[in-house]
């Protein structure tokens, strides 16, 4: 617990707090704050379109194959986000063998814009997700599934009528990891998106260049930062409390 607890105290020890509201109302750091904001919510979104699908498919198939697939889709959890930005940047680069063709074909260039951002973020974060919808379907007693198709409901709507508020918690659970997990990325963003202020600068970059210029600035965006996350998740926590 105080391994957790001193470095937060430090910062918030740290703080210029008189100083606290003027830095916060620069136009980098709100600009910073907003695509932040926006980034984690699309990418959080995104891992709702494909996750949900995904850790279903995961938690209903124990074959060779699926245990690769779920190697692969988890393997951004243990891999060092610069290493995962350098891959995105080989394969959806301008010269990359998916990036080449978008760029040839429809004019779409990924790197260094905020599509590339929401993608680098959406890479890394898109494993915890997963993780939480297939260990809530992996826990779900099937019988209720297995009730509602013998009614008459097909697979399809049996999996959106019953089976997802059902895991409601879990998915809820995983929204908020892969948000707080988008929200705080840094080494796959500036690897493969860069740092374009107003463009794919978020509150990690912005803090990263902070800190070599005005670490009392740093350490102020360190704490918005703190104060953002900690904000979402005590909301949604105790949502998933009243879930239970």
């Amino acid at each position: 617990m105080l391994l957790i607890l001193v470095p937060f105290i430090g910062l918030a020890q740290r703080t210029p707090w008189g100083s606290f509201l003027s830095i916060l109302g620069e136009s980098s750091v709100r600009s910073a704050i907003s695509l932040s904001l926006l980034v984690a919510s699309v990418s959080a979104f995104i891992c709702l379109i494909l996750g949900l699908p995904l850790g279903w498919i995961l938690a209903r198939s124990q074959s060779l194959w699926m245990r690769l697939l779920r190697a692969i889709v988890l393997l951004p959890m243990v891999l060092p986000p610069v290493a995962g930005g350098t891959a995105l940047l080989f394969a959806l680069g301008r010269r990359g063998f998916v990036g080449q063709k978008l760029d040839e074909w429809f004019g779409i260039t990924l790197p260094f814009t905020t599509t590339g951002a929401i993608i680098a973020a959406t890479f890394v974060s898109l494993p915890f997700f997963v993780l939480a919808i297939e260990t809530s379907i992996n826990d779900l007693n099937r019988d209720f599934e297995e009730s509602a198709m013998s009614l008459g409901s097909s697979p399809t709507r049996t999996f959106f009528s019953v089976t997802v508020p059902l895991i409601r918690t879990g998915l809820i659970a995983g929204l908020t990891l892969s948000w707080a997990r988008a929200l705080g990325e840094f080494g796959a963003t500036i690897t493969f998106a860069g740092d374009n202020p107003g463009r794919t600068r978020t509150l990690p970059l912005e803090l990263f260049v902070a800190l070599e210029s005005d670490p009392n600035r740093a350490v102020v965006i360190g704490m918005i930062m703190i104060i953002i996350s900690l904000g979402v998740l005590i909301t949604l926590r105790g949502r998933w409390i009243g879930q239970k």
